[in-house]
């Protein structure tokens, strides 16, 4: 009998051990991922004093005074502006024209769709750095250089391949019999889509919309070679160019970082379930 009672004891203190050590990790972890935000909110929060001395490592005196500077006497409100226009427009027009794309090559009868879904994903492939001397040249001899249409027109070039290569996949994993069903019904394969399709496929549309919108707030260089001023310049830009010839204002740019990082964050809460159900679709078969 005290044989067993100390077996379970045993039991319990390894598996207690276990789980501190599993804690310990999730925590390492956890502070490693939050680390580089955790300091630049200790950052944004310092005075001008506290900024080139440590220790402290928390501000003494804490103030908002970072923020009031970003948001009330610089450039970044009008940034803010432009990349919600620009990530929002490219998101709309790569989903809208992606998810057209995607449906016909996950449900529609052509030939070569693995070669077409390739040359699709080779646009990607290319890096930034090797079209954007042409790139630039196109868009001065179309007029666009320095507007926010530009960055719109190529921020949906780069994100499409990734917005139909998702979608496909998902638009592939939806019973193919809802379609046919749909047709039986007399729905054309738009109808189809955009009355029966499109409602399972939500999970999936939400996470291609989140990663296309995600690319197109945080790009940079397109952003920063197409533009020149500050009309036409998104958040990443504004942030970049806020070091001055003899000082760097390190506080405003932690304040600045968190205040362009605030609205992903929000987005990733707002729609969670929805991305966590596009991320697992299909891990599980029934």
């Amino acid at each position: 009998m005290a044989g067993a009672i100390r077996c379970r004891m045993a039991l319990v203190m390894t598996e207690a051990m276990r789980r501190a050590v599993r804690i310990v990790l999730l925590l390492l972890v956890a502070l490693f991922c939050l680390g580089p935000v955790l300091w630049q909110t200790i950052t944004s929060f310092k005075p001008e004093a506290e900024l080139i001395r440590l220790p402290p490592v928390l501000p003494e005196a804490p103030t908002g005074g970072h923020y009031e500077a970003v948001l009330t006497r610089s450039s970044l409100g009008r940034a803010l502006v432009n990349s919600a226009t620009v990530a929002a427009s490219t998101t709309a027009l790569a989903i809208g024209f992606g998810g057209l794309c995607a449906f016909a090559l996950a449900r529609l009868p052509i030939k070569g769709k693995c070669v077409i879904l390739g040359l699709i994903l080779s646009i990607s492939m290319f890096p930034p750095i090797a079209v954007i001397s042409p790139l630039y040249l196109l868009m001065r001899t179309l007029g666009l250089r320095d507007s926010v249409g530009a960055l719109i027109l190529t921020h949906t070039t780069y994100a499409l391949p990734l917005a139909i290569w998702i979608l496909t996949s998902f638009f592939r994993q939806i019973p193919v019999e809802l379609y046919w069903a749909a047709l039986v019904d007399g729905c054309s394969p738009l109808r189809a889509l955009g009355s029966v399709i499109l409602r399972p496929a939500l999970p999936g549309v939400t996470v291609a919309a989140l990663l296309v919108f995600i690319y197109s707030w945080n790009e940079f260089m397109f952003a920063l070679t197409l533009t020149a001023s500050d009309a036409s310049r998104t958040a990443p830009v504004a942030i970049a160019l806020f070091p001055g010839l003899h000082e760097v204002p390190w506080g405003d740019m932690a304040a600045a970082s968190l205040v362009v990082t605030a609205p992903i964050v929000l987005l990733a809460v707002m729609f969670q379930r929805h991305i966590v159900a596009g991320l697992t679709a299909g891990s599980v078969k029934s």
